[in-house]
């Protein structure tokens, strides 16, 4: 039997090329990975701080049993969340009252492939960062509107009306806000001047209050709370939701709260490059 080498050294070829493409699809999983641990821990900081701090201004003692200091009583209510019941209004529309949460989430989460933790520390490097941030969370209202529309209760559309309508005012002045396309030239422009004349925090003082008040309306925290007005909506658009997709709303919540603090921070605040040149024996950035 005659075995041609060059047939072998082409299986061979295959073979191990097919190999590293399984190795290099594995790898790519772990940047993935990394960013949903990331998220996860972010969320869980938020919801502790916000209660202990909630708790301290009304004196109150707070959540302090569920883990150490009470950090792990977000995941304890999210599992009480998934096992509570998931009821559906007998008159609305049932598929816009199931797909509404899920867009609010989605849209959400797709904001993180853009925001640089690192240089070289990014899921999706693209020259148009910023505005493609924007373009996602334009989704969001969406669902809040079908959210509303779709319970068939005066309440809930009344506020999903109002979450789309002061989302859709907001994003004009965090538009005109952002000073340049790509994020990861906006933290190198911060990085040469070092922190008291780098960071755009000091350049634009105004710009900075008008994107963090925009920030604060997107996320419909207080005092722009007005699609969730207790005293007026009930609870606004999730006045007839209850078990997984109430939760979902409140996991969008959170998680817009954080990425629009990510970039706060990326766009003012120097980003990853903390360098205070100022200051010899306090410069991080070597």
């Amino acid at each position: 039997m005659i075995i041609d080498t060059t047939e072998v050294q082409t299986i061979n070829s295959f073979s191990t090329s097919g190999f590293f493409k399984e190795v290099y699809g594995l790898i790519w999983i772990i940047p993935i990975l990394t960013l949903i641990l990331e998220i996860t821990i972010g969320v869980l900081v938020i919801v502790w701080l916000e209660r202990e701090i909630s708790a301290a201004i009304q004196q109150r003692i707070g959540p302090e049993y569920a883990g150490p200091l009470g950090i792990l009583q977000a995941i304890a209510d999210g599992t009480k969340l998934l096992l509570k019941e998931d009821l559906l209004p007998s008159r609305g529309d049932i598929r816009l009252f199931s797909v509404g949460p899920s867009i609010a989430v989605i849209s959400v989460l797709l904001s993180y492939l853009v925001i640089p933790f690192g240089y070289r520390l990014v899921l999706a490097d693209l020259g148009i960062g910023v505005f493609l941030w924007i373009a996602i969370s334009s989704i969001a209202p969406i669902g809040l509107l079908m959210s509303g529309y779709g319970s068939n209760n005066k309440y809930s559309f009344s506020g999903g009306l109002r979450a789309a309508a002061q989302s859709i005012s907001y994003e004009i002045p965090l538009t005109l806000c952002v000073l340049s396309i790509s994020l990861l030239d906006i933290v190198e422009a911060q990085s040469k001047y070092g922190f008291w004349w780098g960071w755009n925090l000091w350049r634009q003082p105004i710009g900075f209050l008008v994107f963090l008040i925009s920030s604060l309306a997107e996320c419909e925290r207080l005092p722009f709370d007005l699609p969730e007005a207790e005293e007026e909506l009930v609870a606004g658009y999730q006045t007839e939701y209850s078990g997984i997709k109430y939760a979902l709303f409140y996991l969008a919540s959170y998680l817009n709260l954080l990425v629009s603090s990510l970039f706060v921070t990326v766009l003012y605040l120097g980003g990853w490059n903390f360098s205070i040149r100022t200051y010899p024996f306090l410069n991080f950035s070597e």
